[in-house]
């Protein structure tokens, strides 16, 4: 559904000193599939337009799902009413520079619309994936599910900015859960992306569905991870929480500035840190890159109309720019960031990691493991904890290998590694070359709380004197 913003724009245009209307559409279908009978079949639309208004130095917000001239008529004057209350208390006078005037159009590269796949193929792939895990009866439960996101944004403000932004999204998890007497294990993959229908491919659906059964059997008969400090070589797909967590998030602007403290915790990282702080090893560089094809959280434009580009966060191991939008770029002074994001037409956006990537280094995989006398392999995370200042940390995984004089000699089951953020990635010793790409749609912050995706892509790494332990975390 299409909404003419552009002429609401010019009713309204004069209501305060800048004036920016988004029309948010979104549809999600949800599939599930658990031991091959069909569980969900959901489809959910959320539609709906945000008033933005500047009024003496503050922004402020409204937003409405009432599309009548009456519903938006209020929804303007309340955005108008509360930001002019609102403007008598502001901590920081904002400007129209602040919002910058961009106009352009943004798609999601795809081969096949998500619409050309009907329900039933969808089922019968997801049925065919919960099947393949069917190799044994210790396989208790096999579950294939897909979430298949359709977004449009469409922006106009008071002067001249106007965006058109287009996404389609899929998320794909499979799972298998084994039994042997009283103990569970679980393996699972998953992939995350902007893409269309071309995802649902049985000749790559399949082998993977096997090979997680196949992995959740192997944990029934594997040892206890051993507890003790060694090199932990982690794979793409733990990667992505490791980056998220203990990067992503303490890099977040606004945390820093305190507006998270109340809520989901702030950073250890300071004002002054930015330009100093070896936050890694000179092997670690990491970028904000939400131009990076097929990401899940790709894009042209933020909510405030800045153009994103590729940004170094971390260069060469220290610590450069934050995750700041224009409005904390303003208050601290501190480089940031084209990330001003909302989850919806009725949330405010905030400073949000989007595409938060670890730019791949020179040693192979196969040489990382060759290289090394003994140390564990660990893939896909599992739990995770981080202090409220994302320093302290403890995660686990599913699956880990015993890696000795140069071979993969077993397997462990129940996995865990602790460390603290900044000494943990300053014993980073070597960098992948091959990049995997990862993502989560379930992204928490803010408070009222936001669900946002991000994407996060990166190679194996190796870590020396970390320590790992063995048991339910």
């Amino acid at each position: 559904m299409s909404f003419d913003i552009s002429s609401l724009l010019q009713k309204h245009k004069a209501a305060a000193d800048w004036v920016g209307i988004k029309w948010i559409s979104e549809k999600t279908t949800y599939r599930s599939v658990r031991n091959e009978n069909p569980e969900l079949n959901q489809t959910v639309h959320d539609r709906g337009l945000r008033i933005e208004v500047l009024i003496d130095g503050h922004f402020g917000y409204a937003g409405t799902s009432d599309i009548s001239t009456e519903g938006i008529n209020h929804a303007v004057q309340k955005a108008v009413a509360q930001t002019r209350q609102w403007s008598k208390h502001k901590i920081f006078s904002f400007t129209k520079e602040q919002r910058p005037v961009t106009k352009g159009h943004y798609r999601s590269q795809i081969q096949k619309p998500l619409d050309s796949l009907g329900l039933k193929e969808l089922t019968d792939i997801l049925r065919d994936c919960s099947l393949k895990m069917k190799l044994s009866d210790q396989i208790v439960n096999r579950t294939a599910r897909a979430m298949i996101v359709e977004t449009q944004i469409n922006s106009v403000t008071s002067d001249g900015g106007e965006q058109l932004q287009d996404f389609s999204m899929v998320s794909l998890d499979l799972q298998a859960i084994a039994r042997s007497g009283t103990e569970n294990q679980i393996r699972s993959a998953g992939f995350q992306n902007q893409i269309g229908a071309e995802v649902f491919l049985r000749h790559r659906l399949l082998p993977v569905s096997e090979s997680v059964a196949q992995q959740a059997l192997e944990l029934l008969k594997a040892e206890n991870c051993p507890s003790e400090k060694t090199k932990l070589l982690l794979s793409p797909d733990q990667m992505m929480l490791q980056i998220h967590e203990s990067i992503g998030h303490p890099l977040e602007l606004d945390r820093i500035l305190g507006d998270e403290r109340n809520y989901a915790g702030w950073s250890f990282v300071q004002m002054e840190d930015f330009g100093k702080l070896r936050y890694g090893s000179p092997l670690m560089n990491v970028t904000f890159d939400p131009t990076r094809f097929s990401e899940l959280a790709s894009y042209c434009f933020d909510d405030s109309g800045a153009r994103a580009t590729k940004e170094h966060l971390i260069k060469d191991g220290i610590l450069v720019r934050a995750l700041g939008s224009a409005e904390s770029q303003a208050r601290s002074g501190v480089p940031g960031v084209a990330n001003f994001r909302s989850c919806s037409w009725n949330r405010p956006p905030i400073d949000r990691m989007a595409n938060i990537n670890l730019e791949a280094g020179t040693t192979s995989i196969k040489d990382m493991i060759e290289g090394l006398d003994r140390g564990i392999l660990m893939h896909t995370n599992r739990s995770w904890s981080i202090d409220d200042y994302r320093n302290k940390f403890q995660f686990g995984c599913e699956y880990a290998q015993l890696i000795e004089e140069g071979q993969v000699k077993k397997i462990f089951k129940n996995p865990n590694y602790r460390g603290k953020t900044l000494d943990f990635w300053n014993n980073l010793i070597a960098v992948g070359q091959e990049i995997e790409t990862y993502g989560s749609p379930y992204c928490g912050k803010g408070e009222p709380s936001q669900v946002i995706r991000v994407g996060h892509s990166s190679p194996y790494c190796l870590f020396k004197d970390i320590e790992v332990f063995g048991g339910l975390s």
